[in-house]
């Protein structure tokens, strides 16, 4: 029997000794062998600064007490700079009244645009404000996810939205403003849309859609379904039958074509929630990775941009060390070790424990889950959206994970909570080489407060030198968490903009070369985490290091260019072809 079994069957009989996972929280674990060091002390890491900066979105689940299956797995949101200012914005999915009421108008999406005020601590802080009805933003489906990306190529962030229907393409038109392009484009799903990602996956220049959907599932064909107890509870997925997914190519003329045929998606799927793009076996064409809930997940492999092959199986990707599948939701791609390559963490069901993947090379993956660190102190949680973020600026990526059940929690129904699935989120800091040890404080106003959280988006909101996370609840606040230590230590943040394509340039790999000490790597990318999109600038987290060699980026297509004596504690934009060449391995 494999190890990891073995320690889940033997923590499961201890939890059935002491009690329910559910209300629970472990210890944290002790620090890795050889490591000497640990938590940093001091003030808590984030603060909520949601109030004060204006942020008011509150998310509705629309539950009316039957318990339907959609209302529990939203949602998600992103931040981005909309207005090209060089803050970020904020876009929040929404859901409705289930079923929908005529008589009233449902609650829409919101976008909320940033600008600094100066605080009487002499700093800059954003203050949001709600624009939706100026932008023209009329997002009224029942919300799950949103990407980001420039999919015209005219410098402006635009938006996809996935919900259960019809989804939404929203073309950002620079001046504030945004124009619903779904059926021009030809980028509608009328499906349970979960994921979705922006990729140039043939290398053409444009930005290709990649769409991963759920469960055939409407308010007809619901099931009724009862837990242990038999008290009416939610659903488990393999209740209703899984969707297709979607690859929809950019033409480059305002238009998409559905190429999930001819580029060999059909071939695998399954009850997706979760994707990824990155370039996972370093070839130079960016690969895709699919999180499904409950059953294996996929791993395609970019055949130079012709079709696609999925390997997961091969490459020990598509379950877990016991052969198991899991309940995959949330799920990143990240140099979680230091080796120079993509690994992959997965978010997952309690009693399963979350997944990391790491990169053994050439995109093949052993799961390193229990001698992570990651395993056990998951096990009681029910984990969603992730973000890989250095929030210490030590250099190495930590992970933060948004918790909340799927399944009725006992002990809060019978105390009357209106949605009994709430968790508190968990906080896990690396400690070399991909290992962690669980640093979540304990009497803390943001990690005691127990809700059912779903998406992370993350990225730095006040421009400070570190990576701030805001929290999307279901049927709750949004919450929007300032990191207060990163910025401590030197820093180098950089935006990765095409020439041609005045764009960010998702795919490009960046690394921070430092003389006698490991190089860093950074993936441009805004997709990732659950049903949320993210701050596609990178940054990089010095240290007690205060100096590096230079600044080498791969863009797409096998280009690679360096840079020398940028300025540390400040953001630069690299534009490509204005670096000196540099050859590619």
């Amino acid at each position: 029997m494999p190890f990891r079994t073995i320690v889940s069957l033997a923590l499961a009989a201890v939890l059935l000794r002491c009690g329910s996972p559910d209300s629970a929280r472990p210890p944290s674990s002790s620090s890795a062998p050889g490591e000497s060091r640990g938590a940093p002390a001091g003030r808590p890491p984030f603060s909520d600064i949601t109030a004060d900066g204006g942020l008011d979105f509150v998310h509705t689940n629309g539950m009316s007490g039957r318990y339907y299956y959609v209302e529990m797995m939203g949602s998600g949101g992103a931040l981005f700079d909309y207005d090209a200012d060089g803050d970020l914005d904020v876009y929040a999915v929404q859901g409705h009244p289930l079923p929908r009421d005529a008589s009233q108008p449902p609650p829409t999406d919101r976008l909320y645009r940033s600008d600094f005020v100066l605080g009487a601590d002499g700093a800059r802080h954003p203050r949001f404000t709600d624009v939706t009805e100026e932008s023209g933003i009329d997002a009224r489906g029942y919300g799950m996810g949103v990407a980001t990306g420039d999919y015209d190529n005219d410098g402006w962030t635009d938006l996809y939205v996935t919900n259960w229907g019809p989804n939404q393409l929203w073309r950002n038109n620079g001046d504030g403003t945004f124009t619903d392009v779904t059926r021009e484009t030809g980028t509608d799903d009328p499906r349970w849309s979960a994921g979705a990602a922006f990729l140039d996956f043939d290398l053409d220049g444009w930005l290709d859609l990649v769409l991963v959907n759920y469960v055939a599932y409407t308010l007809q064909t619901d099931r009724p379904c009862y837990n242990p107890s038999g008290l009416r509870d939610y659903c488990g997925p393999e209740t209703y039958a899984p969707e297709r997914d979607r690859l929809f190519r950019n033409r480059g003329d305002g238009t998409f074509e559905d190429v999930t045929l001819r580029m060999g998606l059909t071939a695998a799927y399954g009850r997706a929630l979760g994707v990824i793009a990155a370039d996972f076996n370093l070839d130079g064409w960016p690969d895709i990775y699919v999180a499904n809930d409950g059953q294996e997940n996929q791993l395609w492999i970019n055949r130079g941009g012709r079709r696609f092959e999925d390997m997961a199986v091969l490459a020990g990707a598509a379950v877990n060390a016991a052969g198991l599948p899991e309940a995959s939701m949330g799920v990143n791609a990240a140099d979680f070790d230091g080796d120079g390559d993509e690994d992959i963490f997965l978010t997952h069901l309690n009693r399963e424990t979350n997944t990391l993947y790491v990169n053994l090379g050439d995109a093949l993956f052993e799961d390193r889950t229990d001698p992570s660190g990651l395993g056990l102190p998951s096990y009681p949680f029910t984990g969603f959206g992730v973000a890989p973020l250095d929030y210490d600026n030590d250099g190495w990526l930590d992970l933060l994970i948004a918790n909340g059940e799927v399944r009725m929690i006992l002990e809060q129904a019978q105390r009357g909570v209106p949605l009994p699935l709430r968790q508190t989120n968990q906080l896990f800091r690396n400690v070399g080489r991909g290992r962690f040890q669980e640093v979540t404080p304990r009497n803390d106003p943001v990690f005691d407060l127990a809700e059912v959280s779903r998406g992370i988006a993350y990225g730095d909101v006040d421009n400070d030198g570190d990576t701030d996370v805001l929290v999307f609840n279901n049927n709750g606040p949004a919450r929007l968490l300032r990191n207060d230590v990163g910025q401590e230590k030197p820093w180098l943040g950089l935006r990765l903009v095409g020439t041609r394509a005045r764009r960010d340039m998702l795919g490009a790999r960046v690394a921070l070369i430092r003389s006698g000490a490991p190089t860093l790597w950074r993936r441009v990318h805004s997709d990732g985490s659950y049903a949320s999109a993210h701050d596609p600038r990178v940054l990089f987290g010095l240290g007690e290091r205060a100096a590096y060699e230079a600044v080498r980026v791969y863009w797409p297509g096998r280009k690679a260019e360096t840079w020398e004596g940028l300025e540390l504690n400040r953001y630069h934009t690299l534009a490509e072809g204005h670096g000196r060449p540099a050859a590619v391995p």
